[in-house]
């Protein structure tokens, strides 16, 4: 565009001061009034802890119940429903306690029970070393017909 499409009244022009008398008519101010004045911090959302329980996708989609409700918190919180905000962020932080619970707890069992069987291997007749001579051959022959 060229700059002759523009219309400006000869008294003022872009970049310099106006000629004429008129004069700023001041400032718009917004009181927000004071800080934490008796009211509350706004609901958390779990929106990380929630993705983060989604995408190791536990037992009965219990990340993804959480990242639905971390949403819906976000939503509430930003149409000003803070009560509602609140409930759906409480139902969240539940659920990523449930899936990181989850998380934690198949794992442990895991090695819980890997703990067991070598103890329980190697109180048994005929105990082997597994990294010894033979050991993985003598190992695979208990579980062969």
């Amino acid at each position: 565009m060229d700059n002759h499409s523009y219309n400006f009244p000869s008294d003022c022009t872009p970049l310099t001061s106006c000629k004429t008398g008129r004069k700023p008519t001041g400032s718009t101010v917004v009181h927000m009034g004071a800080a934490g004045a008796g009211r509350s911090p706004p609901p958390r959302d779990y929106l990380v802890w929630s993705l983060c329980n989604t995408l190791y996708v536990n037992f009965c989609c219990l990340g993804f119940m959480a990242l639905l409700y971390s949403i819906k918190a976000r939503d509430q919180k930003t149409q000003g429903n803070l009560q509602l905000a609140q409930e759906c962020s409480d139902k969240a932080k539940w659920y990523n306690i449930l899936a990181a619970g989850w998380n934690l707890l198949l794992p442990l069992l895991a090695v819980v029970l890997l703990v067991l069987l070598l103890v329980h291997l190697g109180a048994s007749k005929g105990s082997f070393d597994f990294l010894g001579e033979d050991g993985l051959h003598n190992f695979l022959k208990l579980f062969s017909w």
